[in-house]
């Protein structure tokens, strides 16, 4: 487990920056996983955070310690999962993905690997 990984599960949720045209766009998650040296999130179909991963895979991780001044930034190049065994094992460590989808199998279910280019600790 990196540190980076330790970190994000201890303060227990992240945003999110990806690019949506000439801006930014930031939103909160909730699950994450790591596996194999790479990040992998899940989302949904119906919002706008997958069709930017699509479109610009390059993307943000920021994550802060409440009541702390420690926060981490992690950049990295997302690129969407399609291994249905891949899938189901991010569905099996992200236990907070069942409150919004029943099956790994579900078309409206995504995950992304994001492969870590830098990691910023302050």
């Amino acid at each position: 487990m990196s540190k980076a990984y330790e970190f994000i599960k201890e303060v227990g949720y992240f945003f999110v920056l990806t690019k949506n045209g000439d801006f930014p766009a930031g939103r909160p998650f909730g699950s994450i996983y790591e596996f194999d040296g790479k990040l992998f999130l899940c989302t949904g179909d119906s919002n706008e955070v997958h069709k930017q991963l699509r479109a610009d895979g390059n993307i943000q991780i920021l994550a802060k310690k409440e009541g702390t001044r420690e926060w981490l930034r992690i950049t990295g190049k997302a690129s969407e999962v399609t291994d249905l065994a891949m899938k189901k094992q991010v569905f099996d460590e992200c236990p907070g993905v069942r409150n919004h989808v029943s099956d790994p199998a579900d078309p409206h279910y995504l995950v992304f690997a994001v492969e870590i280019l830098n990691t910023e600790f302050k």
